[in-house]
């Protein structure tokens, strides 16, 4: 007990190790779906399943054990929502980069980051955004993560009107009700279910709201209920222990990175592009994290900031070495620090959780699409919830956070969304001649990202 006081400080942040140790049982619960989630997003790619849950796992001990003994603050950190999407929706299936190449780009922008993060640049770019445009960043992330939670359950689905609800009446017709139809039923039952479990303050709610769902689909398939479909990408549900309780291996991923074409134009675009989206969906995530547990100053500003993005540096060029996408701060770090922690040992504690978690990947990669789909939707839920702290009575800083908001899920892209933002809050402010309330490095951000809409 009085090393982890040594360590952690906890008589000086007014906490008790029961208190940090529940937290941080809590912050693991609300975020461990990111093991069910990731090797869905990568195995898309041509990458192994199994071997992406252990690389998501490994990564997530290593940058939450950094988090806890270098920054001492109760975030947890784990390949991120958003970026997962982006490397294999944006990089490798839309730009038709190979998954080696994507994870060499990662790589590169881990190691930038990291000089970075010593030499102050990030920090300087946190502070720089407005507060209003922060919290307007985490509400556009979490519309954006809902979205493609309701597209990985089909409830939204591709139309000649760009986007529809799913066809109950076509998927009968079709005969495709019993494979497909009936994990959308499932899906929006989850999402119902685990309203009532987030609203009932049940702690995991999130996580009992996915293994829920999911076990209503083994006792549909169980039935005849539900019909597992190949074809259809609609696999059985039930874990796969053939192979006995064991650890994937990570060989199929592990340093498996491409670096033939470094020098090439191609790789500096990819990595440019990496470097852009990492850059402010770390810094977006941590805002959010920030605002919701209240840990930014009276100038939104967060102390110690420094080792916190020092953490997501390492992890991420630790991650791209395994063999996953881009490690960022979770916004459910928040849930554990409503629970109490104050900290690095609530981080050490879900560290070591994620460790323990490796030993369980047939449970976690038999969990469906439509299993998930609930998580994604209540994640976006409460990072909705930062919407009541942007100052709409102020037009100059509501409509540049506006444009971010609605950018993001709509250009399908969190960078995008921050690059409008920004764009906008500076033209909007000159415009209304207030000149001295734009900090110099947003009119250096902002002259960027139009530079970037004009050459890329």
């Amino acid at each position: 007990m009085n090393l982890l006081e040594k360590i952690f400080r906890l008589k000086e942040h007014k906490t008790d190790v029961k208190t940090e140790v529940l937290a941080g049982v809590t912050t693991f619960m609300t975020m461990a779906y990111i093991l069910a989630i990731n090797p869905m997003f990568l195995s898309a790619t041509g990458m192994d399943k199994g071997a992406v849950f252990t690389a998501t796992a490994i990564s997530a001990f290593i940058a939450t054990l950094v988090m806890a003994f270098v920054a001492n603050y109760p975030f947890v950190l784990a390949p991120g929502m958003g970026l997962n999407a982006y490397f294999a929706v944006t990089v490798v299936e839309s730009m038709g980069y190979s998954w080696q190449m994507a994870l060499a780009a990662v790589f590169v922008e881990g190691i930038v980051f990291i000089v970075m993060s010593l030499t102050n640049v990030r920090e300087a770019i946190f502070n720089a955004i407005p507060l209003n445009l922060k919290h307007a960043v985490t509400v556009g992330i979490g519309l954006y993560i809902a979205f493609i939670g309701l597209q990985n359950a089909n409830i939204v689905v591709d139309s000649s009107t760009l986007v529809s609800l799913f066809s109950f009446k076509g998927s009968v017709e079709a005969e495709t009700f019993n494979s497909q139809g009936i994990c959308v039923v499932l899906a929006l039952i989850g999402i119902l279910g685990t309203a009532i479990l987030m609203v009932k303050n049940v702690k995991g709610g999130i996580l009992f709201g996915i293994l829920g769902t999911w076990l209503l689909g083994v006792i549909c398939e169980l039935t005849g209920l539900y019909v597992p479909n190949e074809a259809l990408e609609c696999h059985s549900l039930f874990p796969d222990f053939s192979g006995g309780i064991a650890v994937p291996s990570l060989e199929p991923i592990f340093m498996k990175m491409d670096f033939s074409k470094v020098l090439s134009l191609d790789f500096v675009v990819v990595v440019f592009a990496f470097l852009f989206v990492d850059l402010f969906d770390t810094l977006g995530t941590l805002m959010g994290v920030a605002s919701k547990a209240d840990l930014l100053d009276k100038d939104g500003k967060l102390p110690k900031i420094k080792g916190a993005l020092m953490a997501d540096a390492v992890g991420t060029t630790a991650g791209a070495c395994l063999g996953t996408s881009t490690v960022t701060t979770f916004v459910e770090s928040a849930s554990g620090v409503a629970a109490g922690g104050r900290t690095g040992l609530t981080a050490l504690t879900s560290g070591v959780l994620f460790g323990i978690s490796l030993v369980l990947s047939p449970i976690f990669l038999a969990i469906p699409s439509f299993a998930t789909a609930p998580a994604l939707v209540m994640v976006g839920f409460m990072m909705m919830t930062s919407i009541v702290k942007i100052d709409f009575t102020d037009f100059t800083e509501a409509v540049p956070a506006f444009i971010a908001i609605m950018a993001m899920p709509f250009m399908y892209s969190i960078s995008e969304g921050i690059s409008m933002g920004v764009i906008s809050y500076v033209v909007i402010n000159m415009a209304a001649g207030k000149f001295k309330k734009i900090s110099p490095l947003m009119y250096v951000l902002a002259a960027l990202f139009v530079l970037k809409y004009v050459m890329i």
